[in-house]
């Protein structure tokens, strides 16, 4: 891998682990399949949410959000950092509502010593250029990005230089959504500031942010469904011990081991492995003889040209 930052999944179990990893406990998270509100509220309590949408490369920026208002005093006072590297925003969001809920999350010593050195910046530094120190000191990291590349998909063709994409290329982004100081706020590293979406209290937001993100989907055209949404909760194993559920604790344990698993098998790749069964499979039918390895790439051939032409019937093509 580079010593840049690599791209990371979308997933519950990569951003569990990740910030895991980093010291952080008792938290997890849960994939959304729907603005629930109700379904939301069952998973509490919720410190935020992480959504991934399409990025538009081809829009203009405007000076103020689309939705809400910049809160520049929450910018000063609470952590709020400007994206400065490519491909951090997923961690970047975690740490958005991590970093700003250590009264009811242990961030554990490292997250927490993070905190207090993006916190002593001198008080002349204008709230804008706090912001980009905090930006500048979490992509220095080598801590967080070192945990943050142990998630990445390992891969021979992995490219060591980053470039900027275009605006006919799909580019997604990360932004974090969670409750503090009374507001309901949306934390994007690309913003000047963290932007107020009203008043909210920690009980309300499952209520509060569904109709913020609704909104927020309803900017793009009908059709567009390439967004995930994941909630930052308690453990639900610590839920599931409290009520003596035992079948719901056996869930989340074998939820656990999965994740575990897929989170091994994304730190190898299996390029090699591919290769050398493909060769061995060739070789042996090679050894059977000519004839028996010219029967064996037709019949292949046929199977596919079968299957193609019977997507083509169920596609109407």
């Amino acid at each position: 891998m580079s010593v840049g930052w690599n791209t990371i999944e979308s997933d519950a179990g990569v951003f569990t682990y990740l910030i895991n990893n980093l010291g952080v406990k008792d938290v997890q998270f849960e994939e959304l399949v729907s603005l629930d509100a109700t379904f939301l509220r069952q998973r509490g309590p919720v410190y935020g949410v992480i959504f991934l949408f399409k990025y538009p490369t081809g829009e203009a920026r405007h000076e103020t959000p689309l939705d809400g208002t910049f809160d520049y005093e929450a910018a000063e006072n609470r952590f709020f950092a400007a994206q400065t590297i490519q491909n951090a925003c997923g961690t970047q969001a975690l740490l958005s509502v991590v970093l700003n809920k250590e009264d009811s999350i242990d961030i554990g010593p490292k997250l927490q010593e993070f905190k207090d050195f993006t916190g002593a910046f001198p008080a002349d530094v204008s709230a804008a250029g706090k912001v980009k120190l905090r930006g500048e000191a979490l992509s220095n990291s080598e801590l967080i990005r070192d945990v943050h590349n142990s998630f990445a998909r390992a891969s021979p063709f992995a490219e060591e230089a980053q470039r900027l994409a275009t605006e006919e290329e799909d580019v997604y982004h990360f932004i974090a959504y969670t409750a503090m100081d009374g507001s309901l706020y949306e934390l994007d590293g690309l913003q000047a500031a963290p932007i107020s979406h009203g008043s909210c209290e920690a009980e309300e937001f499952a209520d509060k942010v569904i109709p913020v993100l609704q909104r927020r989907i309803d900017r793009y055209p009908a059709q567009e469904i390439r967004f995930n949404l994941m909630a930052m909760v308690r453990d639900l194993r610590i839920r599931a011990r409290e009520m003596g559920d035992q079948e719901w604790l056996y869930q989340e344990e074998q939820k656990r081991n999965a994740w575990q698993w897929e989170n091994a098998l994304r730190r190898h790749n299996f390029i090699g492995f591919t290769g050398e069964v493909l060769k061995g499979v060739v070789g042996s039918k090679v050894d059977q003889g000519r004839k028996k390895y010219s029967e064996w790439i037709a019949d292949a051939e046929a199977k596919t040209k079968k299957r193609f032409n019977e997507r083509r019937k169920v596609s109407g093509g």
